[in-house]
């Protein structure tokens, strides 16, 4: 028997380890992307300003609803709405001129320095999924998250030079209690990273919770010693209860950490048919109205805190009220939003790589690439569900996770616009190689031969006996060795003993001052 492997597969470990060096090599010291191109526009001046005006005309003349909370509701009588119950109407342009004292773009501090994010302008920051209760992977199929998944994925994210924020519920722990699940959730964003991360949500102590730890975490660096206010080291996701009503669980979790200062990224989740009108205009309007609010409370309670507008807005089956994404009209209610975000003087949250795919297939592929692409050409800020999405976001998978961000990488290189310095001009090669010759061997191909290309991790290139060679492995199989490997070599960034040691003692007390629930 012979014991060596074809001469295809022997060669595929270094070629895997020439790929991976220059991958780390091209991503080092990226923390966030500075986009280098255009933005894309589908609506004219008047189109956009048709907007503003009608999402005026819905707060003054409807309103919004805030479900028990009164506090809210005084807070919004006493900047001069008009509070009948639980309605409130706002005077025509005064939720604007509050979001006017919101930053154009902010920095979300990370516990490593250079790993810190600048949301807003040019920039563009990729995060993983969120929010799935349910883990997918080759191996074991479908079934409910555990804590050691969300951890998984929270190391996978900080071993992917592509994304630039750790996330927040990457997936739900089921098998924790509900009411205490966070505190290992956010720990492990802390230990297992040291990139950027968001925090707890689903009640006010649990984001009281997140501030809390972020004290310990952060030291004597959380106060700004320019401001005397906490440094923003979260970014949390605050969602509307679409159509046109906050609820007191997001408006809880947005004043704890809006009078810390910790941004709040206001997102109206939106399926166009159910929550907004079928059109993009209507589903725009509505979109504006509840963010235009929600950012304008955080702006009462505390002038100058970050916000981010969001738009999370999905078409549906009009057969079966299903979801569905990748199709035209969500993007183009994306192009709309970020001119809107742009226009307003925020930054923008949307797209990701969303899909309504049950596994990793075609369908799963070219919906998010479809949503990937008008994310990056709209000019999306902050990018949620970037990575791991399946099932209209019931699932998170970890072979498309590796293949989301493997696709995040190409879009480091597009983002990065045309090279038209010298090199970029490249007439040196030309006047080298002249007519009729080729230009592999030339001084200026040698020269940008590492980086002239993105090059995908997964993708197979190869000849077709030299695929069959190397196991005739479809791009779902690479994807499982290559999610398995990155956790085999993963190791842990450093943190102070006495800091671990810190959180893990409020964690622990934390937990033993109330008793287990799943609510």
């Amino acid at each position: 028997m012979n014991d060596q492997a074809p001469s295809g597969r022997a060669g595929r470990g270094g070629r895997d380890a020439k790929r991976a060096a220059r991958l780390a090599a091209a991503a080092a010291h990226i923390p966030f992307i500075t986009r280098n191109i255009p933005y894309y526009e589908v609506l004219s001046e008047e189109g956009l300003a048709l907007i503003e005006h009608n999402a005026d005309t819905v707060l003054e003349e409807i309103g919004i609803d805030f479900k028990d909370d009164a506090e809210a509701l005084q807070i919004w009588k006493d900047a001069g709405a008009d509070v009948q119950g639980e309605r409130v109407r706002f005077p025509r342009g005064l939720c604007r001129s509050l979001v006017a004292t919101a930053p154009r773009e902010y920095t979300q501090h990370a516990r490593n320095p250079s790993r810190s994010v600048v949301i807003g302008g040019k920039n563009t920051v990729f995060a993983p999924n969120y929010g799935s209760p349910f883990v997918r992977d080759l191996d074991g199929g479908r079934r409910y998250g555990t804590i050691e998944d969300f951890r998984n994925f929270v190391k996978l994210t900080y071993a992917s030079p592509w994304l630039h924020h750790s996330g927040g519920t990457v997936c739900e722990p089921v098998d924790l209690p509900v009411n205490k699940r966070h505190f290992e959730m956010v720990y492990a964003h802390m230990r297992y990273s040291d990139k950027p991360f968001m925090g707890s949500v689903t009640h006010p102590e649990r984001a009281q919770d997140t501030v809390d730890m972020c004290r310990i975490l952060f030291g004597d660096d959380f106060i700004d010693p320019m401001t005397g206010k906490p440094k923003t080291v979260t970014t949390s996701l605050i969602n509307a209860n679409s159509p046109l009503t906050w609820d007191a669980t997001m408006l809880g979790a947005l004043k704890v950490y809006a009078r810390n200062n910790q941004a709040c990224l206001i997102t109206p989740f939106i399926l166009a048919g159910a929550m907004a009108p079928v059109t993009q205009l209507g589903t725009c309007t509505v979109t504006l109205a509840e963010a235009l609010v929600g950012m304008a409370t955080v702006q009462l309670i505390n002038p100058g805190c970050p916000v981010i507008m969001g738009s999370f807005a999905s078409s549906i089956s009009m057969q079966s009220g299903a979801p569905t994404f990748g199709t035209p009209e969500p993007a183009q209610v994306l192009y709309i939003m970020a001119a809107l975000a742009r226009r307003l003087g925020v930054p923008f949250r949307s797209g990701g790589g969303l899909c309504a795919s049950k596994v990793p297939d075609a369908q799963a592929a070219y919906e998010s690439a479809n949503t990937m692409l008008p994310t990056c050409l709209g000019g999306v800020n902050f990018v949620l569900h970037t990575s791991g999405w399946l099932e209209g976001g019931l699932t998170v998978s970890y072979e498309k996770f590796m293949m989301d961000c493997d696709q995040a990488g190409s879009f480091h290189a597009l983002l990065a616009g045309v090279d038209i310095s010298e090199n970029g001009q490249a007439m040196d090669a030309i006047r080298e190689v002249g007519p009729g010759k080729h230009f592999l061997g030339c001084a200026h191909t040698q020269a940008n031969f590492e980086t002239a290309f993105f090059r995908s991790s997964l993708a197979d290139n190869n000849s077709a006996e030299q695929w069959e060679a190397e196991g005739s492995l479809d791009m779902v199989a690479r994807a499982n060795a290559q999610w398995k490997k990155v956790l085999a070599d993963y190791v842990a960034p450093e943190i102070d003993p006495g800091v671990d040691e810190a959180l893990r003692e409020y964690m622990d007390r934390r937990r033993a001052s109330f008793p287990d629930s799943n609510v």
